[in-house]
């Protein structure tokens, strides 16, 4: 069966066409993906928060030690104390740096051009960003107003530390995350690509075992036992199908010798007949009698190849189309009337019983062909004498008739066999009045049935058989 298409980008359906194998791989690889980019991700950020919380509470400890000196410094004398501890202080650590802005000269400190065309939040909790000539990474600052103080204004205090050590962690972090993750992708699609292949194996045995199979070795069924819990639900599957395919294969030859047996018996006739009739001179009479008896075997023929056409239409799914709402107890009884010489030939009666007013929409044409094989039928293996009941009933969804009459018992075994094609169980139903068909009048009754979304029945019981059919109502 072939998938349905639908319009997707050649790219999108690429995938659908590879194995199981590269299918597990690249699902392996894209999980892997997400798995190590998401935990990256997760890392990087928590590293640059805990970075970022590490550099402001260590600008926070600096401002406040600085901001506690400058306080007390309310004076030019204490406060070139505080300028030379901030030299100091600058001198030991290269990575930190000191601003203090006031309107007084005198009570100023550090380089403050581009410090004053920054806006910075002077809270004393807020980190910003100052960006100066020469550096390649921006200068995280804190700042703090202070209160004039004696001599000493209003002055703003920030402290700054080289963001070069903070971005350069973050970047290795960063690069050493993406190799990781790379290598672990391909790891993960190597050992991915390696577990598919030990967990297919016995898909791959299961492959190689199917391809042994001929139609001479149906009877071969896969190993279930050995095989993985999931791979043996598709076995178990496999092997019901295979027989199944046993099944209708052997049904297919028997159908076939069967079709060829019924067909060559008449063609015997008509060239055997023919030969004897050419092999002297004889009389239009003679001549007569033999073309009469050539149409009888032609007639056969006909009948044997037009009811294979029906069944072939039934088998492709071919409905009834012409249906019409009738009652049952009619046509019943106008397909029963036909039998009226029949009848009185073999001393045979048939009667009507059961729901005489239910009614179904159907193609009487059918019906009536249906009914007429299961009478034809009933008549073939019935004794002379005997009494033939047809009953009808009404079911929940469908009506039901039912050709009920005396005659040899059929094995349990051979009843729902009955309606295959040619099928006769000869030890258990004798051609009693010595007529016989050609073996499709049942196989067409279910036709009948299935073409009106019914089904055909056969039981066998105390001495009577039962064969019918059911029809949907609507």
């Amino acid at each position: 069966m072939t998938e349905p298409t639908s319009p997707r980008q050649p790219w999108l359906r690429l995938p659908l066409r590879q194995s199981i194998t590269a299918r597990l791989v690249l699902m392996s690889a894209a999980s892997a993906l997400f798995i190590f980019a998401l935990a990256g991700i997760v890392l990087y950020t928590v590293l640059k928060g805990e970075l970022l919380r590490h550099e402001r509470d260590g600008l926070f400890t600096t401002l406040n030690d600085i901001s506690y000196q400058i306080s007390r410094a309310g004076n030019t004398e204490r406060w070139g104390r505080v300028q030379l501890k901030l030299a100091t202080l600058s001198q030991a650590d290269q990575h930190v740096s000191f601003w203090i802005d006031s309107k007084d000269a005198r009570f100023t400190y550090g380089d403050l051009t581009h410090l004053r065309s920054t806006q910075v939040a002077d809270d004393g909790k807020s980190v910003g960003r100052l960006h100066l000539p020469g550096r390649q990474y921006p200068v995280h600052i804190m700042s703090r107003t202070l209160p004039a103080f004696e001599e000493r204004p209003e002055v703003q205090v920030t402290v700054g530390v080289d963001g070069a050590p903070y971005f350069e962690m973050r970047r290795t972090f960063l690069l050493a995350t993406t190799v990781f993750s790379l290598l672990g992708i391909v790891l993960a699609v190597i050992s991915s690509y390696w577990i598919a292949r030990a967990g297919l194996a016995p898909l791959r045995r299961m492959s190689a075992r199917a391809q042994n199979f001929t139609p001479r070795k149906l009877s071969a069924r896969m190993p279930v036992e050995s095989l993985p819990q999931e791979l043996s639900v598709l076995a178990e599957a496999f092997n019901g199908a295979l027989g199944r395919i046993q099944e209708a294969y052997t049904q297919l030859e028997a159908f076939n010798a069967d079709v060829a047996h019924e067909l060559r018996t008449p063609l015997a006739n008509l060239i055997g007949e023919t030969q004897v009739a050419l092999a002297r001179e004889r009389s239009a009479g003679e001549f007569k009698g033999v073309l009469q008896s050539n149409l009888e075997e032609l007639d056969r023929i006909r009948s044997i190849v037009n009811d294979m056409l029906f069944l072939a239409r039934s088998d492709q799914g071919e409905a009834a189309t012409a249906r019409v709402p009738a009652r049952l107890a009619d046509e019943v009884q106008k397909t029963v009337d036909f039998f009226e010489f029949v009848l009185d030939d073999a001393s045979m009666i048939i009667t009507v019983a059961g729901d005489t007013e239910a009614s179904a929409m159907m193609e009487t044409a059918l019906f009536k062909r249906a009914l007429t094989n299961l009478i034809q039928n009933a008549i073939q293996h019935s004794p002379v004498g005997a009494l033939i009941r047809i009953d009808i009933s009404n079911q929940e969804e469908t009506v039901r008739v039912a050709v009920t009459n005396p005659g040899a018992p059929i094995d349990e075994q051979h009843l729902p066999r009955l309606f295959d094609r040619f099928y006769r169980v000869d030890s258990a139903r004798q051609d009693i009045n010595g007529s016989h068909g050609h073996g499709l009048g049942l196989a067409i009754v279910k036709a009948v049935a299935r073409m009106h979304g019914g089904r055909a029945f056969a039981y066998s019981h105390g001495g009577y058989n039962s064969i019918g059919f059911t029809i949907a109502r609507d």
